[in-house]
């Protein structure tokens, strides 16, 4: 099967939800066979079915390969509140992709399939997920619920996030965090998908607005979502080229390799001071490269879940 064609193929039709199913399955299936296993994000073990017990948790992929009845053990039944917050300004659009494929993703693609697999798990954890999105507003807000209705609604929005152009949409951060932060009243597991490129550049009001959000003793996950090919290695061709900011319009032409060497020193160190303030706020910091860290998002949910059951 070209799997490239049939993920293609998902997005013709729109279906995320589906799409999602599939990278939790592969995801869960390379758990099995690494030391992460006693994570599983569904169950820890089968045992055998037996008679008079409910039919619930019989797992019926077993039954067709061995046309013997096994059920489900689950490890726990935390129903955890879980919200995820989503940078839809126009940085994160980038780069212009055609038709998207796991091969083939910007940073707000990558974030939502990203959200569509934790809900995914969520879903079998039983945990309740609540959605934020902003840009130079507050798009949308959905509070935290488990219910199939509510999980078919977040996922029908983020299939419109990525069908909807995000044009010169700058990114007011600290504004639309401390907002986010006073809807979420009782503990939760907050996971925040921005690429940290921000319109409002005050450093210690963004991290103000991070810190809000860990008030009520919520954990915070930051994903710095990034392209790291371009904009950590900034590994353009040597013809001369255009840069333009897609937030502000502004633009500046130049010889990508005359500005590589002192263009990766300032990101790299840019990077570093975020990665720092996350851990002197006890803030979870991520880095999340649009190729190839899918499978990362995944895992530490499970880790910091870990954590945060105790």
């Amino acid at each position: 099967m070209d799997i490239g064609k049939e993920v293609n193929k998902l997005y013709t039709y729109k279906n995320l939800e589906l799409l999602a199913g599939q990278v939790v399955e592969g995801f869960i299936s390379g758990l099995h066979k690494s030391p992460f296993h006693g994570f599983s994000s569904e169950f820890a073990e089968h045992k055998i079915y037996n008679a008079g017990e409910s039919t619930r948790h019989i797992d019926w992929k077993i039954f067709a390969k061995t046309d013997r009845l096994y059920t489900k053990q689950y490890e726990e039944e935390t129903n955890l509140r879980c919200h995820l917050i989503i940078d839809n300004s126009s940085s994160m659009h980038y780069p212009e992709v055609g038709r998207m494929s796991l091969s083939n993703l910007n940073k707000i693609g990558f974030s939502v399939i990203a959200s569509a697999a934790l809900m995914n798990l969520f879903k079998r954890q039983r945990d309740a997920v609540g959605l934020s999105v902003f840009s130079d507003e507050y798009e949308y807000y959905a509070p935290e619920k488990g219910s199939e209705r509510h999980h078919k609604m977040l996922l029908s929005y983020l299939e419109g996030v990525l069908d909807t152009a995000a044009k010169h949409k700058t990114t007011r951060p600290y504004t639309y965090l401390h907002q986010i932060a006073e809807k979420i009243h009782r503990r939760s597991m907050i996971f925040l998908f921005t690429d940290m490129f921000q319109t409002e550049t005050n450093q210690k009001e963004l991290f103000d607005a991070l810190r809000h959000l860990k008030y009520n003793k919520h954990e915070v996950v930051l994903f710095h979502v990034m392209d790291k090919e371009k904009e950590l290695y900034f590994n353009f061709d040597d013809a001369p080229k255009r840069f333009v900011d897609v937030e502000t319009g502004e633009y500046i032409d130049l010889y990508a390799k005359n500005m590589r060497v002192s263009y990766e020193e300032k990101i790299r160190e840019y990077f570093r001071q975020i990665a720092l303030q996350c851990a002197q706020y006890k803030i979870k910091y991520v880095e999340a490269d649009t190729a190839r860290d899918i499978n990362k998002i995944l895992l530490t949910y499970l880790l910091e879940k870990q954590k945060f059951s105790r």
